[in-house]
C-alpha cells in the first residue's frame, strides 16, 4: 500500500501532473472521460469522470439500480511550494536564480539545502490552436542555499525569511540568457511556448522506516490516493458513489476549480438531468447525500506535545481522524460525527478526535468551503502527520490502509435521511 502511495505522489508533483495521473488511473478501471462544453449521455453501471482546468477532477459510478443520494470522498492535490514567475530567470553575480512566489502556507526552513525540480503546465501553439501540455523536469534543476553559519552567526536563533531574498532558488552558474525556458520547450517538444504554470517541488521518493513513512506532499495526496483506491475498489452501495480531487485548497479554494467554485454542483446537477431527475427530485438526493472531506491532521509532536490538546492526543498508526472546530472550520457534527463513526466500526477502523488548543487557531480545509455549493451534511477527516507543509512531511506506516478500508465500506453504505435528525445507515 504505501509503495503504491509513494508511486502516486512521485506521479503528482503539481495539481495538472495529479490530475493527468488519477485520470489515467480512472481509464485504466474502466472509467470514461466526459466534457463539461459537451452534452453527457450516461449508462447504468458504467463509470465517468471530468476534469475542470486540467487541475481538478470528480469521478463517478452510474449505479445499475436507483440511487437514493451521492456517497462522496473528497481530497485535494495541491501542496505549498514556489511557482515560478513569468520572466522567471534572474541573472547576476555569476548565479542564475529563479524568481518565485510562495504558494500555500509552507516550513520554509525545510526547502533549504535539498535537490529540488520544476514541474507544471505548458501552453503551446499548435495546428489546432493552443495545447496545454504537461511538464516534469523529474531531475534536480534547483536548489535553495542556506548561508553559512560563519556569515550568519544568528542562524540557529530564528530566521525570519524574506520569499524576494532568502527563498529564491539557485539554477546555474551563468549561462546563456533564457536556459531555462529553452529547456522547458524542448521537454514538451516545442521551440517555445506561449505561457505556462510552472512550480518548484521536491522531487525525493518516500521512504517507508521503523512502523512510519516519510515523503514530500502527504498533505493531502496521502488522502487523494486513498480515497481514490477506496473508489475504484468499493462494490455496489445505496447511493452514487463520487470521488472528486480538487486544486487550489491551500489558497484559500476561491477559484473555478476550488472546493469553493461550482464545480461539483454542476456535476451532480447535470448527472440528474441525464437520469431524468427534475429540479425537486435532485434536492431530494442531495438530502440524501453525505461528503467526507478527507485531509490530513497534526499528530501531537514528540518534541512539543503542549502543542496538542490533551484530551485530543491524535497519534500515528491510530486510525482515522475526526476533524473538530467550534468555529467551523471544519464541518464535522455530532450528526456527521455518529455516521462515520458507525461506518467505521463496522469495517473495524479505529477513529480518533482533533481539535485545536482553545488559545491556538488552526487551519481551515474544503469541507465547509464545498458546503456553501452544496448544502449536505459532511465530515471532516484526516490521517495523523509531522510537519505539515514541510517539503518533507512524516506520518504512519498504518494510517493510508485504514482510510481506505473506511472509505470503502462508506461507498458500499446506504444513508437515508428520513426526516431532519433521523438518518438510516445501512
Amino acid at each position: 500500500m504505501n509503495q503504491a502511495l509513494f508511486s502516486y505522489i512521485d506521479a503528482c508533483p503539481t495539481p495538472y501532473q495529479a490530475v493527468n495521473h488519477t485520470a489515467e488511473l480512472l481509464r485504466k478501471a474502466g472509467y470514461r472521460p466526459l466534457c463539461e462544453s459537451e452534452a453527457w449521455r450516461l449508462e447504468r453501471g458504467c463509470g465517468y469522470y471530468v476534469t475542470r482546468n486540467g487541475s481538478s477532477l470528480i469521478a463517478f459510478r452510474l449505479p445499475e439500480a436507483d440511487f437514493s443520494g451521492f456517497l462522496m470522498a473528497a481530497a485535494h492535490c495541491d501542496s505549498p511550494c514556489f511557482k515560478l514567475k513569468e520572466h522567471a530567470e534572474l541573472a547576476g553575480n555569476g548565479y542564475v536564480q529563479l524568481s518565485t512566489e510562495r504558494y500555500g502556507g509552507m516550513l520554509c526552513a525545510s526547502w533549504m539545502d535539498r535537490p529540488l525540480s520544476i514541474a507544471g503546465r505548458v501552453l503551446v501553439r499548435t495546428e489546432r490552436g493552443v495545447e496545454s501540455r504537461l511538464c516534469d523536469l523529474k531531475e534536480p534543476a534547483a536548489v535553495i542555499p542556506n548561508v553559512a553559519i560563519h556569515m550568519n552567526r544568528k542562524a540557529n536563533d530564528g530566521m525570519a525569511y524574506n520569499a524576494a531574498v532568502d527563498l529564491l532558488p539557485l539554477y546555474s552558474l551563468g549561462g546563456e540568457p533564457g536556459a531555462l525556458r529553452a529547456r522547458i520547450a524542448e521537454s514538451v517538444g516545442v521551440p517555445d511556448f506561449l505561457a505556462a504554470d510552472l512550480f518548484v517541488y521536491n522531487p525525493q521518493r518516500g521512504v517507508m522506516w521503523n512502523d512510519l513513512i516519510s515523503a514530500p506532499r502527504l498533505d493531502d495526496l496521502q488522502c487523494a490516493f486513498g480515497a481514490l483506491t477506496a473508489f475504484l475498489q468499493a462494490g455496489p452501495g445505496g447511493g452514487l458513489p463520487v470521488y472528486c480531487l480538487f486544486d487550489n485548497e491551500e489558497v484559500g479554494s476561491q477559484t473555478k476549480q476550488g472546493a469553493a467554485s461550482t464545480f461539483l454542483r454542476d456535476v451532480l446537477e447535470r448527472i440528474c438531468a441525464v437520469c431524468g431527475r427534475s429540479a425537486e427530485e435532485f434536492r431530494q438526493a442531495v438530502a440524501n447525500s453525505f461528503l467526507v472531506s478527507c485531509d490530513n491532521a497534526h499528530a501531537v509532536h514528540p518534541n512539543h506535545p503542549e502543542y496538542a490538546d490533551k484530551n485530543q492526543m491524535v497519534r500515528m498508526n491510530g486510525g482515522v481522524v475526526l476533524k473538530h472546530n467550534a468555529n467551523q472550520r471544519y464541518t464535522t457534527d455530532a450528526v456527521s460525527a455518529a455516521i462515520f463513526r458507525t461506518v467505521c466500526r463496522e469495517a473495524g477502523v479505529p477513529v480518533q478526535e482533533f481539535a485545536n488548543r482553545a488559545d491556538m487557531a488552526g487551519g481551515s480545509t474544503l469541507g465547509n468551503i464545498a458546503n456553501t455549493q452544496v448544502s449536505l451534511n459532511t465530515v471532516d477527516i484526516g490521517l495523523a502527520q509531522l510537519a505539515m507543509h514541510s517539503a518533507w512531511e512524516t506520518a504512519g506506516a498504518e494510517d493510508t490502509a485504514y482510510l481506505v478500508r473506511a472509505l470503502t465500506a462508506f461507498y458500499q453504505s446506504s444513508l437515508r435521511m428520513e426526516r431532519d435528525g433521523i438518518y438510516r445507515l445501512t
